[in-house]
């Protein structure tokens, strides 16, 4: 059997006294999974993003992913880790206003030392494939919503991520746009890439995952698989 890209095993945060942000949550996601995670505000959603993005560390437990011990990474290997296995995509785009589109897509190749011919060759490719080779030269400001959407997706996937992150990723868009990203995430899941969406949008996650992940207090309520409703 191959690795899961994620692996977490009895993973707790705490940050207070009070009741844990998440609290003994073991969760294996597979290669080429979509997988929504669900619940309402307050139930670890986003602590979840956060500690398999090495943004943050488990109180107690492991978090695996593609391979790697992200608990166990400190600062600065935390950030290769993310340049290296992680894209992520985030409601309200991030990104930076004063860079062309493309130079949007290339920053994750700078940081992580790509060559710069084969940068700019794997953003065209990125950006043609997204239906937005058009807007290149483009300012972010200049786009529509969904449009800066696909912008942030390219460079989530610029440097070939063993997992695409994304958090609320129709939250900020008008009701046309967040159809456009739902099928966008659909796409890229047909084409094999693993996908873990957090979201209180059961709609977002009935069109883009086949399997959906319910917290509640922290704890995982419900883990069902279902037809993806395109």
């Amino acid at each position: 059997m191959s690795t899961p890209v994620i692996e977490l095993s009895g993973v707790s945060r705490r940050y207070d006294e009070g009741p844990p942000a998440l609290d003994a949550v073991s969760l294996t996601v597979e290669a080429g999974e979509s997988v929504a995670v669900l619940g309402p505000s307050g139930s670890g959603k986003s602590t979840l993003l956060n500690l398999v993005a090495g943004l943050d560390r488990p109180s107690a437990g492991t978090v695996t992913v593609d391979g790697v011990r992200v608990d166990r990474l400190g600062e600065a290997g935390a950030a290769r880790y993310r340049r290296a296995k992680v894209g992520m995509v985030f409601q309200f785009f991030n990104l930076l206003d004063d860079l062309t589109v493309v130079e949007n897509v290339l920053l994750p190749a700078e940081l992580a030392g790509v060559e710069r011919a084969e940068a700019r060759r794997r953003a065209a490719e990125l950006l043609d494939v997204l239906g937005i080779a058009r807007h290149a030269r483009a300012h972010p400001a200049r786009l529509s919503g969904g449009e800066r959407q696909r912008v942030a997706v390219a460079r989530a996937l610029m440097n070939r991520p063993a997992l695409l992150l994304a958090d609320e990723p129709t939250g900020a868009l008008d009701s046309a746009s967040g159809e456009d990203v739902k099928r966008l995430i659909t796409d890229l899941n047909a084409d094999g890439q693993t996908i873990v969406t957090v979201t209180h949008d059961l709609a977002l996650a009935r069109a883009c995952a086949s399997r959906t992940v319910t917290l509640v207090d922290g704890r995982i309520a419900a883990d069902s698989r279902t037809e993806a409703v395109r």
